[in-house]
């Protein structure tokens, strides 16, 4: 049987809204919706629910989430997809040091996996602290993951290292979830991008296995990889964590209390602080998937990344590595032509006729982006 309803709004409904504003500009502000709850409190006791998403209270900021996107995206389209922040070029920096630059891209982002990798392995972990693994698993992967960090690490047979990560990637759907890879879908982007890019030039593979290394049609489209695959782990995770899992975030926020918003003059509640955690982290993965405004995206990322860092330490400093890789790399990058070709130009050890010659040219407006 169905009921009419009213189009009027109901009295609950501008005060939800005004919640969800406050919620999402607090939690913006505080940082507490960044800390991975799973990996600090144990999550066995409850579980997803992607219907709890839909609720009267959390549709609210899963809208709000959603507008503010669709927002940014038709502001971006009206700048002709422009950053409304300033790259490299406005200090001055030439393509020849740009290009010398993305050549250590592919060094950087080793290491920000290396090490996490490296730790999991050891600690009989799967790709991030929450997938414990059990019986023999955590001897044959751990040994396994060992191997692809100091792959890795070193640069030698990178691209085998890539298809291994991915492959373990896929075999965690089985040993461990889904929901547990969708939240580590970053990682998959490393696979791919390192798969397509290789480990470039400060690598045992230019040295002695330049054979092994991808061509530069390939290289072109390692930076949008990694970059599509970190906006999919921020979608997951703002439904796993907090729009689909209110009791697990609820739970989390009881043992370590990290609603600071009555000392900056606007308590909220958890519940409506949590869902406004989640909506933030909703906008910011959408914004990196499509690629949207990403240079203000990382940076207004960057403060909850970084605010919780003395409350949960060494834990959450290596589990998000590689996010700080991701978020460094992104925060120069500005995706237009111009940056493809000086990245082909620094990463390839036989760049193509065209990014050797852009090199040469001073780094200009950002146009024609992936």
């Amino acid at each position: 049987m169905t009921t009419s309803r009213s189009t009027a709004p109901s009295p609950g409904v501008i005060p939800a809204i005004r919640r969800a504003a406050a919620a999402g500009l607090a939690t913006t502000l505080t940082g507490t919706g960044s800390a991975h709850e799973k990996w600090f409190i144990d999550d066995e006791r409850f579980s997803t629910d992607l219907a709890s998403a839909f609720t009267p209270e959390a549709v609210w900021f899963v809208a709000a989430a959603l507008v503010f996107f669709l927002a940014a995206w038709g502001l971006w389209r009206l700048r002709d997809r422009r950053n409304l922040l300033p790259g490299p070029e406005l200090f001055r920096a030439s393509s020849q040091g740009l290009s010398a630059l993305y050549g250590l891209v592919p060094l950087i982002l080793g290491v920000h996996l290396a090490v996490p990798l490296l730790i999991a392995g050891v600690s009989g972990n799967l790709l991030s602290p929450d997938v414990v693994l059990g019986g023999g698993w955590r001897y044959v992967l751990g040994l396994v993951q060992t191997g692809a960090a100091l792959s890795l690490f070193y640069g030698g047979f990178t691209r085998a290292a890539a298809l291994v990560l991915a492959g373990l990637w896929l075999l965690g759907l089985w040993v461990a979830s889904p929901v547990a890879m969708l939240e580590n879908a970053h990682i998959l982007g490393f696979a791919a991008f390192f798969f397509l890019a290789g480990r470039g030039p400060l690598s045992i593979d230019r040295l002695i296995f330049p054979r092994l290394e991808p061509p530069a049609r390939l290289v072109r489209r390692a930076v949008p990889a990694l970059r599509v695959f970190a906006g999919v782990s921020f979608i997951v995770v703002a439904f796993t964590e907090k729009l689909a899992n209110l009791p697990l975030a609820l739970a989390f926020l009881e043992r370590y209390p990290l609603n600071f918003t009555g000392e900056m003059g606007l308590p909220i509640p958890d519940s409506p602080f949590i869902l406004g955690a989640g909506a933030v982290e909703l906008a910011i993965g959408l914004l990196l998937l499509f690629n949207v405004f990403v240079r203000e995206t990382i940076v207004v990322a960057w403060l909850p990344f970084n605010l919780t860092l003395t409350v949960f330490n060494w834990v959450e400093l290596v589990g998000h590595l590689p996010f700080y890789g991701i978020m460094a790399i992104l925060l120069v990058w500005g995706g237009s032509s111009l940056d493809r070709d000086l990245w082909v130009a620094g990463v390839c050890r036989e760049p193509p006729d065209q990014a050797r010659k852009y090199s040469g040219v001073a780094a200009t407006t950002e146009t024609n982006r992936d």
